[in-house]
């Protein structure tokens, strides 16, 4: 497993939210941030790269002996199939992409009956990008993007088929879907190209709970137990460190109506869900970020910023841990 840095959940800090006031990160940039921090990698957003000199870019990371994977967007063939091409220029690993379609929180109310047609053409368009991934050899990994679940994330896996197309895995995500996240991690691990390491707090409220933002190993995900998992299933997995929005994510799971557009599920499963929520949520407390309280740019900014050195702190303690289990292991 390698470990690296993407600029999503620090996008004041990086500029790529325009209202930061800070000139948008170079590719380069990253690089020598992630560099700094002991990582390996970056992950980087693919109009980003195509603005800063892709060549002199990929050059970089390999200088330093960097992978590269790249942050699409949507599931317009075309615009895959670009992003495939410039992906085998620079060298780069994975391209990831996500296709939206039911809101932040898993909702996909207003998707009632329009789903499964959406679903379909997501299928068609990943079907002929996964040809050029197989022509270029980049992974295209689709992630969960509190919109798949992990039956139909399973489903575009098993019909495309393409040993290039696989999932890009939110560790915090599977929560806004209603899954338990260990029982999600285990479930696509065969077909995950990328991780990105994700943590949330959990708050009860009326409608169910809410996700919030928070520092990797701070927050509800069991991240020894996923390290353990794809040791096991992917040791050539790259992962990347990444924050939530600056928004909490309300998951609406005591509304019946949540469930409109779900695959069914059983009893045990909702009962492991209910269990892993009540086990970690918090009942009280002001869960409200900078952003959300109106804070200015520069307050925003040093909170990301604290977020992450805390996270690089807890990252970089488990990579001991794990790398000194494979040494023995080895020996």
């Amino acid at each position: 497993m390698r470990y690296g840095l993407t600029v999503y959940g620090t996008t004041y800090d990086m500029g790529i939210n325009s209202q930061s006031g800070k000139k948008p990160i170079t590719p380069k940039e990253l690089i020598d941030i992630t560099e700094r921090n002991g990582l390996e990698g970056i992950e980087i957003p693919f109009q980003l790269l195509k603005e800063n000199n892709p060549d002199e870019a990929a050059d970089y990371a390999r200088a330093k002996g960097m992978f590269i994977n790249i942050a699409a967007g949507g599931f317009d063939p075309d615009e895959l199939k670009e992003a495939l091409v410039l992906g085998k220029r620079v060298g780069a690993i994975t391209v990831r992409t996500v296709v939206g379609g039911a809101h932040f929180g898993g909702d996909r109310r207003h998707m009632a009956g329009t789903w499964k047609p959406f679903l379909d053409q997501i299928l068609t368009s990943f079907q002929e990008a996964a040809e050029t991934a197989e022509q270029t050899g980049v992974n295209l990994a689709v992630e969960n993007h509190q919109d798949l679940a992990s039956e139909e994330l399973l489903w575009l896996c098993e019909t495309i088929g393409s040993e290039r197309f696989g999932i890009n895995l939110d560790t915090g995500n599977p929560l806004a879907t209603a899954e338990e996240p260990n029982d999600f991690f285990r479930r696509v691990a065969p077909y995950v190209k990328n991780i990105h390491l994700k943590d949330y707090y959990i708050y009860w409220y009326e409608e169910g709970y809410r996700l919030v933002r928070c520092p990797m190993g701070q927050g509800s995900i069991d991240f020894p137990e996923l390290f353990r998992i794809f040791s096991e299933a992917q040791p050539q997995v790259t992962m990347s460190l990444e924050h939530g929005a600056l928004e909490a994510r309300n998951v609406r799971v005591l509304q019946e109506d949540y469930w409109t557009e779900y695959p069914e599920r059983s009893a045990s499963q909702l009962t492991r869900l209910l269990r892993y929520v009540h086990d970690r949520a918090k009942v009280s407390g002001d869960w409200r970020t900078p952003f959300e309280k109106g804070e200015s740019p520069t307050a925003i900014i040093a909170y990301e910023q604290s977020q992450m050195e805390t996270a690089l702190s807890y990252l970089k303690s488990l990579i001991v841990q794990i790398r000194e289990k494979e040494n023995l292991v080895k020996s």
